[in-house]
């Protein structure tokens, strides 16, 4: 078993950090924080598990409702069901809608088929699409930077398809037209890096020079977090491993950071049955990380795997604290406030209304 271990201020006579007593390299981890969950993913999760135990299985959830595999696994096993598109849930159903967004069409389909629906849609992402909507009220270009088929980018683009233009990065930039280059905004996706992020603002700023910028910042706290994290984790580790699956853009974009911040090598990998032990070799300090829709009990799996291994040392890189929460979908609060009712003689509680 791993042990995570304060580092007290060095003596005069003590060894380089890093070294044990005798000379040799001290073989140890540096665990980001913070990392893994955030508070719209928490919220999500949380969403989808009170709803199997308000109304009972199944609750269907349109697409993944957080980009992990053990998450959707574990919900599965609960009574949940994924389902692709609004078609594919039975009339009459309950839907969740996941913590990426949907676009309005979306509702409409839902209301259509006569679904009960729970928006389980980041309060971050819902931002970004009210500013979507409001930009393009006052009839601008929105230059939406993102990655083409993110689920975020199409619920988003879908504010507004008329008045929004993708710029996937940088390389992008030179394609990009628009109608009145004094009438320009641009929105991001929450998961990206920030700093290739600014990279293509400054492109974007280059050739429009008026370009307004979002009244706040698009990129999420917690992604804007753990970049930090791993960065400082990063500049003083041979490895870092960063837990998350393939199709979350936040943790994709954590081992780009980690590389970027001077790491000798990194690598994505969805649980410790994925590291490949010969990444070890010449590694002394290995860093680890996790995305925002990961559970800790993953990374707990990743350290006693290198605990195993010799690296049993675990120091904390804490350049931040989270406090941050967010309130379940309103249409959770209200049938868990009318049950309450019913418990002490109110009116009885039921499935959600179909939205409107």
């Amino acid at each position: 078993m791993y042990k995570r271990q304060a580092t007290p201020s060095p003596s005069p006579d003590a060894a380089p950090s890093g070294d044990t007593p005798d000379g040799g390299a001290r073989k140890r981890v540096l665990l980001a924080a913070p990392r893994g969950y955030c508070a719209g993913v928490d919220r999500a999760v949380i969403a989808v598990e009170k709803a199997l135990e308000q109304y009972g299985a199944p609750v269907y959830v349109r697409k993944e409702i957080v980009h992990n595999k053990f998450v959707v696994r574990t919900l599965e096993k609960k009574g949940a069901v994924f389902v692709e598109e609004t078609e594919d849930v039975p009339e009459g159903s309950i839907v969740i809608f996941s913590a990426h967004g949907v676009a309005p069409v979306v509702h409409e389909e839902a209301s259509a088929r006569k679904l009960a629906t729970i928006d389980a849609t980041c309060p971050l992402v819902t931002k970004v699409h009210k500013e979507a909507v409001r930009f393009a009220k006052d009839d601008y270009d929105i230059l939406l930077i993102g990655h083409e088929g993110h689920e975020e980018v199409i619920g988003t683009s879908g504010e507004a398809p008329d008045h929004i233009t993708l710029v996937d990065g940088p390389g992008d930039v030179k394609n990009v037209e628009v109608r009145d280059p004094s009438k320009v905004v641009w929105l991001s996706q929450t998961t990206l890096s920030v700093d290739e992020t600014m990279e293509t603002v400054d492109a974007l700023k280059d050739r429009f020079p008026q370009l307004i910028s979002p009244p706040s910042d698009d990129i999420c706290y917690a992604t804007q977090n753990r970049q930090i994290a791993v960065k400082q984790v990063a500049a003083d580790s041979d490895l870092v491993l960063v837990v998350g699956s393939k199709n979350s853009s936040n943790s994709v974009r954590l081992v780009e950071v980690a590389l970027g911040a001077g790491a000798r090598a990194g690598h994505l990998v969805d649980n410790a049955g994925e590291i490949d032990e010969a990444w070890l070799a010449g590694v002394d300090t290995v860093g680890i990380s996790s995305g925002a829709s990961v559970p800790d009990v993953l990374v707990e799996e990743v350290l006693d795997w290198l605990a195993e291994r010799g690296y049993a040392d675990v120091e904390i890189v804490q350049p931040m604290q989270e406090s941050i929460t967010f309130s379940l979908p309103k249409e959770l609060r209200r049938d868990l406030r009318a049950e309450a009712a019913a418990l002490s003689g109110g009116p009885a509680a039921g499935a959600p209304d179909a939205r409107a």
